[in-house]
């Protein structure tokens, strides 16, 4: 059984599942501002005349990084209805505190569209905790999340985490993630449940988060490395991590603009890209360690704005790994066992 917002669910009923999607978050203290010359056309919400510098500059946008009004709200709605027709099952809910977790909502599109919603616990990067937040200790944060995910979630009456995540860090990380790592370790090491972390924008942040957590008494096969296709862009890089036993997370599915705001030197890869390396991870073997998702965190990436949506996936992708070569059980072990691995307790 796995825990979602509407109740325990077997995890033979999950159906395809993604791991790392969002349908309400406060991102406003991301805001970059974007070239004088083109502050202009981010004054207004999204249309068709800013939409292509918008997918350019996406944080640039107050509009779009507010994803927890009402536009975003209905767009979410339709988006995951839409996911169901496509053959979704399940999406783990990844917003964490300090992001502004929206369970109530979560619950709300569960039983709108029939999709399972798995809510996560634990913290999100520092710069997003408020100051008494900051200082909290290490059984401070060990005793809400085991709370969260064996009671009930803090201002939610009968609903249980299914997981802990995401736990965010920059690089370097900052004292208060490290922290939160040791916990988020301390009650996986208690419950054998699943976790999942966001690293900072550097390739020796996977490693470290895993060694802390490693150190703190984490399992590495109960953890999700976030967004590795912004983060290790080598080669040699991502299949030497792929050995440390804890699951490669391709989780930007449908982010295709060669300019990356939070990351300017870093190339971002393609769709195509990002299959090719989970290829090269099937040549070792260890497909078994593959988890893909979008990561949907601003208003332009769904299809009310003109975005790709939550059945990115489903609808484009996955057609693609069939002509790239992965056999249906191939996908099948990516968009089921895995997930359903990672997340039975």
């Amino acid at each position: 059984m796995v825990e979602t917002v509407l109740g325990p669910v077997k995890l033979t009923n999950l159906g395809r599942i993604l791991t790392h999607e969002h349908f309400a978050l406060d991102f406003r203290k991301f805001y970059a501002a974007p070239p004088v010359n083109l502050k202009c056309y981010f004054d207004d919400k999204i249309c068709l005349e800013n939409a292509g510098l918008v997918k350019q500059y996406p944080y640039s946008s107050e509009y779009n990084i507010v994803f927890n009004d009402i536009d975003t709200h209905n767009a979410v709605l339709a988006d995951v209805d839409q996911l169901k027709k496509f053959g979704g099952g399940t999406i783990v809910e990844n917003t964490s505190h300090g992001l502004l977790r929206d369970i109530s909502f979560m619950k709300h599109v569960s039983q709108a569209s029939g999709i399972h919603v798995i809510a996560g616990t634990g913290h999100y990067v520092a710069s997003t905790q408020t100051e008494a937040t900051l200082n909290i200790s290490v059984e401070e944060m060990y005793d809400l999340i085991l709370k969260e995910m064996t009671v009930e979630c803090e201002g939610s009456p009968g609903v249980k985490a299914g997981f802990i995540g995401e736990v965010g860090s920059t690089w370097p990380i900052h004292d208060f993630e490290k922290k939160a790592i040791q916990a988020t370790a301390a009650v996986q090491a208690q419950l054998g449940c699943p976790v999942s972390f966001h690293p900072g924008r550097n390739p020796k942040a996977p490693y470290e988060i895993i060694r802390l957590y490693l150190e703190a008494g984490g399992a590495a096969e109960k953890a999700i490395m976030s967004h590795l296709d912004r983060t290790l862009l080598k080669d040699e890089d991502l299949l030497e991590f792929s050995k440390s036993g804890c699951y490669c997370q391709m989780d930007l599915f449908g982010t295709e603009c060669s300019y990356y705001q939070f990351s300017p030197t870093t190339d971002m890869p393609s769709d195509a890209q990002r299959l090719d390396k989970v290829m090269l991870i099937r040549e070792e073997g260890r497909l078994d360690r593959v988890l893909l998702s979008h990561d949907i965190h601003t208003k332009h990436r769904l299809m009310a704005f003109g975005g790709h949506g939550f059945s990115h996936i489903y609808n484009n992708v996955l057609p693609k790994m069939l002509i790239k070569g992965f056999s249906q059980e191939d996908i099948d072990l990516i968009t089921m066992k895995n997930p359903t691995t990672w997340l039975a307790m």
